[in-house]
Order: C-alpha cells, then structure tokens, then sequence
C-alpha cells in the first residue's frame, strides 16, 4: 500500500505494478484520514492510497 499526493500518483501506480505484478487499486482518502497521512515520495498531504488489495 502506497500513500501518495496527486504529483506522485502514477509512480506509486507504477511502483505497484512492479512490485506485485498485478492491477492496481486506487482509492482517494477520507477527508480525516488526510490529516495525519503523507506522500511517501515528498511528504506533502497524501490524497490518494494505492494498492494491490
């Protein structure tokens, strides 16, 4: 599972990818959750959780 701001949406699309060898799954994240939770690429609010769930 990757967190990610809307910049950095396709390199965790594509570091899923890579990583899993399967489809991505994309969700945008909860107003509460943004708070606390950041881009893994440069830390700015994340927006969206990638994942291969």
């Amino acid at each position: 599972m990757v967190y990610c701001c809307e910049e950095h949406v396709e390199v965790a699309l594509d570091t899923i990818v890579d990583e899993y060898e399967t489809f991505p799954q994309l969700a945008k994240i909860e107003e509460e959750e943004k708070l606390s939770t950041t881009c893994e690429y440069c830390r700015n609010p994340a927006t969206y959780v990638v994942s291969n769930v």
